[in-house]
């Protein structure tokens, strides 16, 4: 349990020596790549700048951040007012509210008001910004409303810049991410315990997400940036379905991708179970996934390069007349919907990048075929010597008929 604060809140959950580190980390790369300053949107961004967390995101809201002179963060009034809460080393007066009168507006912008007020504050002159171009909680109406208030402003895409210095976690993020893999090996058990023959997949699904939300040993839940992935029969050669309110048919994989959170960061995991009795192509289908997904593990270790950890993966494949040609993983950290990656790293064939100790990845050998299709992932650390895993669950095909009668 986590101690509180009297107003209801969770202590920080970083330092304040922590935060500035990270803020003096993402400024010298501003400065390094051209910048004067940054619009920061991305929620995940704006919590490991600053720690506010609360579900405003849906409404324009920005950190501003010069690389030399203090921050500010502007939001919704009605969420401006409590900000303070959870947002650390950041005074009150840091903290702007646009009036609720811009909120839906056909003629007004809350990124109307924080041009004006940026241009107040003594920003209104020639500078070079850098704007989050692809995180969804940036909108082409904030983007030309700033661009119309502050057209002194040269505005260039910064291209994941805070997304790159989040790439090596600490050591305190590590052992959040820890507490996120045993919340997910709950979450995972609870998919397999709920999944009966005939039992409606959406009653799985509560299950699902209110074992997500209690944690486990003292481990409190966070919500997950993606609700729980359950594609079945053959709707298994297809990624990303949630699920409906129909029965759980047996003989057939049973696709379940799922997140444990805790303090917002997330811990994947996908897991591939039957009731029955499988087809001898998905049992081989299923060898072959474990088999590679395992190569490339073992090639993991600081100082090489994501694309040497795919190679090894896509080898295994080729080798048993297989082929995947969606990524084998990306890097992961904070998360906020709509997903939990941080969209720097991907693990696939061309990208160089080499790793290092402390950065943390999802690894999904996710095969789809035609009517068919398995998934198995593992959340991992990378470590001077190889990697290490945060949740630990069978990798193979999992029998839940087994299960039952074991």
């Amino acid at each position: 349990m986590s101690r509180q604060n009297i107003d209801g809140t969770r202590e920080a959950p970083f330092s304040v020596s922590e935060y500035e580190a990270r803020r003096a980390a993402v400024r010298s790369l501003a400065t390094e790549r051209g910048f004067d300053a940054l619009i920061i949107a991305d929620p995940a961004n704006i919590f490991y700048l600053t720690g506010y967390d609360a579900w405003s995101f849906y409404m324009p809201q920005i950190l501003f951040l010069p690389v030399d002179g203090q921050l500010y963060f502007i939001s919704r009034e009605m969420d401006a007012h409590g900000a303070h809460r959870t947002i650390t080393a950041v005074s009150r007066d840091q903290i702007l509210a646009y009036p609720e009168s811009y909120v839906d507006q056909a003629d007004a912008h809350p990124g109307d008001w924080m041009a004006e007020t940026l241009r107040e504050l003594g920003y209104g002159g020639p500078m070079r910004v850098g704007y989050e171009a692809d995180t969804a909680f940036f909108t082409v109406r904030t983007f030309t409303s700033l661009a119309a208030g502050l057209p002194e402003w040269e505005l260039r895409d910064s291209q994941h810049l805070v997304g790159r210095v989040r790439l090596v976690k600490s050591d305190a993020e590590i052992d959040y991410m820890r507490k996120a893999g045993r919340v997910c090996e709950g979450a995972m058990e609870a998919a397999f315990d709920g999944f009966t023959l005939g039992r409606p997949q959406n009653e799985v699904a509560a299950d699902v997400m209110a074992a997500q939300a209690r944690g486990t040993d003292g481990i409190d839940g966070d919500y997950a940036s993606i609700v729980p992935l359950f594609p079945m029969g053959a709707g298994a050669d297809t990624p990303h379905l949630t699920w409906a309110d129909v029965p759980t048919p047996g003989d057939v994989p049973i696709s379940v991708e799922l997140a444990g959170a805790h303090r917002r960061y997330h811990a994947p995991l996908a897991r591939t179970a039957i009731i029955g009795t499988p087809a001898p192509a998905l049992d081989r289908l299923a060898g072959v996934a474990v088999e590679a997904l395992e190569a490339a593990l073992e090639t993991l270790r600081d100082g090489v390069t994501s694309s040497q950890v795919a190679t090894a993966f896509s080898d295994v494949l080729a080798r048993n007349g297989y082929s995947k040609n969606s990524r084998l993983g990306y890097s992961i950290g904070v998360g906020y919907p709509p997903d939990w990656g941080e969209r720097t790293v991907s693990i696939r064939a061309g990208d160089d990048t080499v790793l290092h100790s402390n950065m943390t990845f999802h690894l999904i050998a996710g095969m789809w075929l035609s009517g068919m299709g398995f998934e198995v992932s593992e959340s991992i650390r990378v470590t001077d010597t190889g990697h290490e895993t945060f949740s630990s669950v069978p990798r193979g095909l999992i029998s839940l008929d087994s299960r039952r009668h074991s």
